[in-house]
């Protein structure tokens, strides 16, 4: 597994894929290591896709309790209350994703992620995120950029039947054909933090909803102390009182920020499991992508809404200046 060249064994379990993006990406995939953080149905479906996909390890970080939200749309949960009694998230999942593919190494590591120092994160190619305060996620990328490797940073954060997904890649080069030619591109990546700094004024006209709905509820559970999905329609006059001041702030008419999508953001804080299965897969594609650096990646947020089933890519950068 550690060797430069495909064993046989993985030569015959990864050979319909191999046909696809060819061995020396499967050889890449087979030598990654993936840190995962924030068990829920989203990151289930994504942990499922890299593990069949055959990366060379998978590192779980949740320890919290299963409850009955978690049972809901984490299918590695299985509905029996003695086995995962006394487990965390991690361990659960550990269990059940060893099963897709025993040639993966899976694993879980204990503690509070956001206390781990920058050599930790050395150890991965891509670190993926969920359940995550906007603070955290701050940290966390600003460590993975701190490395001098390239470390693959993506959040994730799904709610009811909208989700989206933030992509850095730092400084990323990768490969694509065009017509019969391979053809060798690059592409910046801004951090999270500078990402969503960007004056709302200075974005395109016809941004996603959604963007800035998130935005509104992620600095209100900030503000408010509260963790990722610890909202309700009760907060609603709070959330509409810190939209208008945000809009206020950036120039911005409140209209692109719709109070039913807001409502529904607030009130359906809970997974919806296709939504999860689509968010999920996507995910993974671009996590696939990143390690073997053929495709076009996605930059930099990716959203969805189940509603009108419309997946949209948003390239939220700092305009370059006019020479």
């Amino acid at each position: 597994m550690n060797g430069e060249e495909l064993t046989e064994q993985e030569t015959a379990l990864y050979d319909r894929q191999i046909r696809v993006w060819g061995a020396d990406a499967q050889r890449r995939l087979s030598k990654s290591h993936i840190l995962v953080y924030g068990m829920k149905g989203t990151v289930a479906e994504f942990c499922k896709n890299i593990v069949l996909a055959g990366v060379g390890s998978v590192t779980l970080v949740d320890d919290r309790e299963v409850t009955e939200e978690a049972l809901s749309a984490n299918f590695l949960i299985l509905p029996d209350e003695n086995l995962y009694h006394g487990k965390t998230l991690a361990e659960v999942c550990c269990d059940s994703l060893k099963e897709f593919n025993p040639m993966v190494h899976v694993s879980v590591e204990k503690g509070d992620i956001s206390t781990f120092g920058v050599e930790f994160f050395g150890k991965f190619d891509a670190v993926v995120i969920s359940c995550c305060s906007l603070a955290k996620k701050k940290l966390i990328n600003q460590k993975c950029r701190k490395l001098s490797k390239r470390v693959a940073f993506y959040t994730v954060d799904c709610r009811g039947s909208c989700g989206e997904i933030f992509v850095d890649l730092k400084d990323y080069k990768y490969s694509k054909k065009k017509l019969e030619e391979t053809v060798e591109c690059q592409l910046e990546f801004p951090s999270f933090e500078d990402t969503i700094s960007v004056p709302w004024k200075a974005l395109p006209k016809r941004v996603s909803k959604l963007y800035f709905a998130m935005r509104v509820i992620e600095q209100f559970e900030d503000a408010e102390g509260r963790n990722p999905g610890e909202t309700s329609i009760a907060d609603l006059p709070g959330v509409l009182k810190l939209r208008k001041e945000l809009c206020e702030t950036n120039s911005v008419n409140e209209s692109q920020i719709p109070d039913a999508l807001l409502e529904r953001l607030l009130m359906d804080t809970s997974e919806y499991p296709p939504v999860c299965a689509i968010i999920g897969g996507i995910l993974g594609q671009e996590v696939i992508k990143a390690i073997s650096g053929k495709g076009d990646p996605l930059k930099n947020f990716f959203f969805f809404d189940a509603i009108d089933g419309k997946g949209l890519i948003e390239d939220i950068s700092e305009p370059k200046p006019v020479s």
